[in-house]
């Protein structure tokens, strides 16, 4: 129809022209003859003298010509655009079926919107149909149709919620401490957690700890444990009761949490505010936290010997790690720690303890010259290490591993200087890797020298995204950069990521602290910078049947020596009026405060076999201030009197 309307305008002007001579031709003849002619013969209707009207009839012919092939090309085009209409039709219709289909298997949210969505194709039909002109039939010819509902993502599994008000990636301490935190401020909060493991959120240092002391031969199936004060406990947070379904998420009238088990989150879209999950899942969020922890490091020694060295290495670090050591323990010959940090030592001493009964061979061994050797100042690393061969270990100092192999059933651990260990199998306790593995998808900014996704004084990484736990690298107004690997910064920042997910806006100020035990007799509790590179200055006292873990634990009434503490400091001490006795290092160290400086102010604080004394400590770090005299310091911990 365009070309029609193309060629009518340029002969429309010479059409009207000839017409114009015609009229013109006939007025002349009939005045010269003075009379009408009854006929005129169209060879005279020109301009021109008689016998030259060749010229008229071409323009005739010409007229004549166009107008009948315009109107074929415009019965051509018309038959056309009705034979596309009806194929147009065809597809609607077709299409409407597929979505009435897709529907039936979809949540009824799903097939409200697909309902509100059916009318837009008719009027898009309806445009098509009654175009006013040949143009605007032109261009829906051109256009491409719309892609079909939900055809450019995969719709969320049936059981799954398609959408959760507060999404928490990671089942840990932290996510669980953010979760009872946003259903105290918002009691109708509806919270999702997504974990990679099989579990209920619960406490990791039991695994470590007390649950190797249990009397119970079923421990590892219970996974309950009396602590040092002799009450019972579950090693998980709540009990399954506690948590709704995941599936019951979106209709549960008052929300509630629920857990996600066995899933991964793969990928992570902050401006479309959803992830998808390991089976390709999608979900969307208001709010989300990032608590995924961390992963165990391996030796690269170990990673590089084969099939048969790894699958005889434990990376300690979740209940399967547990278990599956557990039972090692019981039908191994020999056992070997490869690490000399709070969990090698710990691990060292509750299998020692095992070792009495069932003459297992337990080796420890470290790069430092005695246990804990980074962070404890190295007289007491020595008397550590000590305590640690009293519990039955044989602790190998100054070890650097040069190569792992298995050899005639035995793994073969080479040393750089030459020795050589055999034993059936490895514990690698060599430190945590924050998992970052969304930094990427997510856009999110990694710290390079202490790992884990920075984060502002909110905790807060980006616009609705949070981090807590293991994996947050925060500054500290007092210490600077940090990133803590400890239960008690999980549960506070946990806590607190939680409450600013819910609009408090709250920076995160509290000096976390953490805890070890070597047994039920030696314990300490740390906080701030505790690094044996660092000048130390340390105060100790005569031990007493009370300064010990168990005991600290009975006065406390709890075993998770962190939940006895709050954010507040201590506002005001009194010292000990006990004089101080003359500082000594001695072969035994009963109890005492370690204090660690940095330019002369005290930036970290070890409290060995001193219990519940945490508020003070955290006060002294807060101050800042330089001390010409740390045994007065020291008798505001009150370690003098019995």
């Amino acid at each position: 129809m365009l070309t029609c309307r193309t060629v009518w305008k340029k002969l429309a002007p010479l059409a009207r022209a000839s017409s114009t001579a015609c009229r013109q031709n006939v007025r002349r003849a009939g005045l010269n003859n003075a009379r009408t002619p009854l006929c005129v013969p169209v060879a005279h209707m020109s301009t021109g003298p008689v016998g030259g009207g060749g010229d008229n009839l071409k323009y005739a012919l010409l007229v004549g010509a166009a107008f009948v092939g315009g109107l074929t090309y415009a019965v051509i085009t018309l038959r056309g655009d009705q034979q596309r209409h009806l194929e147009r039709m065809a597809e609607i219709s077709s299409r409407k079926q597929k979505s009435a289909t897709q529907t039936h298997t979809e949540p009824p949210a799903a097939e409200a919107t697909n309902t509100e969505a059916t009318p837009e194709p008719k009027l898009e039909t309806s445009a098509e149909v009654t175009a006013p002109n040949a143009e605007a039939a032109a261009s829906s010819e051109t256009a491409e149709p719309p892609p079909p509902p939900a055809a450019d993502s995969k719709p969320a599994s049936p059981t799954l919620p398609s959408h959760a008000p507060y999404l928490l990636i990671g089942g840990g301490t932290a996510s669980f401490a953010a979760a009872r935190s946003i259903r105290a401020r918002d009691p109708g909060a509806k919270v999702l957690i997504v974990t990679d493991e099989p579990d209920l959120p619960y406490m990791r240092p039991p695994l470590s700890k007390e649950l190797w002391f249990s009397d119970d031969p079923s421990v590892t199936e219970t996974l309950r444990f009396k602590q040092w004060n002799g009450k019972e406990r579950s090693i998980y947070f709540q009990p399954p009761s506690f948590y709704i379904e995941p599936q019951d998420l979106n209709s549960a009238e008052n929300g509630g949490v629920a857990v996600l088990t066995s899933r991964k989150v793969v990928h992570m879209d902050v401006r479309g505010n959803k992830v998808k999950l390991d089976d390709d899942t999608e979900i969307s969020y208001d709010k989300c936290l990032i608590a995924t922890g961390g992963v165990p490091r391996n030796l690269q020694v170990v990673e590089r010997a084969g099939e048969e060295v790894i699958k005889r290495t434990t990376l300690f670090r979740k209940i399967e790690d547990f278990k599956s050591l557990d039972k090692v323990s019981r039908n191994a010959q020999s056992i070997t720690i490869i690490g000399g940090g709070f969990l090698g030592s710990e691990l060292a001493c509750a299998l020692g303890r095992r070792s009495t009964e069932s003459g297992l061979e337990v080796i420890q061994m470290f790069p430092e010259k005695g246990n804990m050797g980074k962070v404890l100042p190295e007289y007491l690393s020595n008397w550590t290490t000590e305590k640690v061969k009293k519990e039955g270990v044989k602790v190998i100092t100054e070890a650097l591993v040069k190569s792992v192999s298995y050899k005639d059933d035995k793994l073969e651990i080479k040393l750089k200087d030459g020795r050589v260990v055999k034993t059936d199998h490895i514990v690698a306790a060599v430190g945590l890797e924050p998992n970052v593995d969304l930094a990427k998808s997510a856009g999110l900014e990694v710290d390079s020298d202490f790992g884990g996704y920075r984060v502002n004084a909110e905790l807060q990484a980006r616009s609705n995204i949070w981090v807590a736990g293991d994996a947050a690298c925060f500054y500290d107004i007092r210490l600077g950069r940090r990133r803590v690997e400890h239960h008690d910064h999980a549960v506070v920042s946990g806590r607190l990521a939680g409450e600013n997910m819910t609009g408090a806006n709250k920076p995160y100020w509290h000096q976390s602290m953490f805890w070890s035990d070597l047994g039920p007799d030696v314990g300490y509790e740390a906080i701030g910078i505790v690094d044996s590179s660092l000048p130390t200055v340390g105060v100790f006292a005569k031990a007493t049947a009370k300064d010990t873990p168990k005991a600290a634990t009975e006065e406390s009434g709890t075993g998770i020596r962190s939940e006895s503490e709050t954010e507040d400091t201590a506002s005001s001490a009194v010292a000990s009026a006990t004089p101080a006795p003359a500082v000594e290092h001695k072969d035994e160290y009963g109890k005492g405060v370690i204090f660690y400086l940095r330019d002369k102010v005290v930036v970290g604080i070890i409290l060995w076999n001193v219990f519940n004394r945490m508020p003070i400590a955290r006060k002294i770090i807060k101050d800042g201030e330089e001390h010409a005299d740390l045994n007065e310091v020291a008798k505001l911990f009150n370690i003098h009197e019995d």
